[in-house]
């Protein structure tokens, strides 16, 4: 445990009375911090002694004020060696207060985050999306799951919180709550911005997380193949309910719009595109980024099919989607009856229009990001990486270009 590397006793010389004297500060160095504090103590700076910090001579007034500062110095080295003692984290902020004599106000961990998820709650719809409150509040289930499991307690000074803390909630959320890496990763990162509010309101002095680094593993991301989007089109359903579904999913695998994304729609999201055709002008509820998408033959289909649907007339909206939840579940109702060997959810259809519908059509990466509404054009390179086909179709094309040049060198006798 690093504790204190030293006392130091100065007068501030740029604070001087009226009778030219400079007040005694106490300088200690907490952790690599410091901390300032008045002795209470004035003196002629000519008096002092840099060298021994303290007053020089032997007078009654020396002697009193290094008697002062020889009690303090004593009173702070108690004051670590019952931090020590007690094995509680030093702070510079814990250790002014305990030698000034103040009462340290204790700020726990669990009222600092749900005040942090309660403000998220009020910028839902505003700000942020109803996943992301979700997220935070499934983040301090774990969090309370975990301080129970690891220490039997409801909750924990944060000034507790160090380097240890975070591993072990880490150990505890791959073993205990068997949490995929990716994850675990997720809900540390979302417990690290309870630690930043910490941080930015000067309510620790040192960063849990300076030394801890954790990676987002690559996920192959699962989309469908032409052949399968076929054998959607061609199924012909016993009920209304799975074809309906079927055809919202198709609609986003021809938009590659997000579940909420197509929820939100509605006519006033069709306009006229710089090409003088229809495309949907909307805006990404998770990132707020703008999608411009054009609307093709498939997609004007479906509009075409439910614009006079009871649910659309009455919600005002593009589609009667039901809830996300009952998609994914009537989908996996699809898959099989489709015999599509794949797990499938309303996720896919986004995944599905980046590769197979664009990518692997030769739409342009650029095009396809800003149809997607990423901000990042490294997020659209993913689906890049898992296209088979377009590795394929650009081999064949050097192949061809080398065959040219092994031909060449055959003529003049190369090889």
């Amino acid at each position: 445990m690093k504790t204190i590397t030293a006392i130091l006793f100065y007068p501030k010389r740029a604070k001087v009375n009226a009778k030219g004297q400079c007040v005694i500060y106490t300088r200690i160095t907490v952790n690599g911090k410091r901390i300032e504090f008045s002795t209470g103590r004035y003196i002629d700076p000519a008096k002092w002694s840099s060298a021994a910090g303290k007053m020089k001579g032997q007078s009654a007034e020396a002697r009193s004020i290094n008697k002062h500062l020889d009690i303090l110095k004593t009173k702070i080295i108690d004051i670590q060696m019952e931090f020590i003692h007690s094995k509680t984290p030093i702070s510079a902020k814990l250790f002014k207060s305990k030698v000034l004599g103040e009462e340290a106000k204790r700020r726990m961990l669990i009222p600092i985050f749900e005040d942090h998820n309660k403000r998220i709650e009020e910028l839902v719809g505003k700000e942020y999306a109803p996943g992301t409150l979700e997220r935070y509040k499934t983040s301090l289930k774990h969090t309370k799951e975990f301080l129970e499991w690891k220490f039997k307690e409801s909750d924990i000074d944060i000034l507790k919180i160090n380097h240890a803390f975070i591993t072990d909630y880490e150990f505890y959320l791959r073993s205990v709550r068997n949490c995929s890496n990716n994850t675990a990763v997720k809900y540390i990162k979302n417990f690290g911005k309870i630690v930043k509010i910490c941080l930015a309101n000067n309510w620790m002095d040192r960063n849990p997380f300076s030394n801890y680094k954790s990676k987002v593993r690559t996920v192959e991301r699962v989309y469908l193949t032409e052949g399968e989007i076929q054998k959607l089109m061609d199924k012909e359903f016993s009920t209304e309910r799975l074809s309906l579904v079927r055809d919202i999913f198709l609609f986003s695998c021809y938009t590659g719009l997000a579940y909420i994304d197509v929820k939100n729609l509605t006519k006033s999201h069709i306009s006229i595109g710089i090409d003088g055709d229809k495309w949907i002008f909307t805006h990404r509820q998770k990132t707020e980024a703008a999608s411009k998408i054009p609307i093709l033959p498939v997609t004007q289909m479906m509009i075409d099919k439910y614009e006079e649907h009871p649910k659309c007339i009455a919600n005002n909206s593009l589609l009667p989607i039901f809830s996300n939840q009952k998609m994914n579940a009537y989908l996996k109702e699809i898959a099989i009856v489709c015999e599509i060997n794949k797990e499938l959810t309303f996720h896919i259809a986004r995944h599905t229009f980046a590769t197979t519908v664009t990518l692997s059509n030769g739409v342009p990466i650029e095009s396809v990001s800003k149809m997607l509404g990423h901000k990042n054009l490294r997020t659209t390179q993913h689906y890049a990486k898992v296209l088979d086909k377009k590795v394929s179709h650009d081999m064949n094309i050097l192949k061809q270009k080398l065959a040219n040049t092994y031909t060449l060198g055959k003529s003049q006798g190369i090889g």
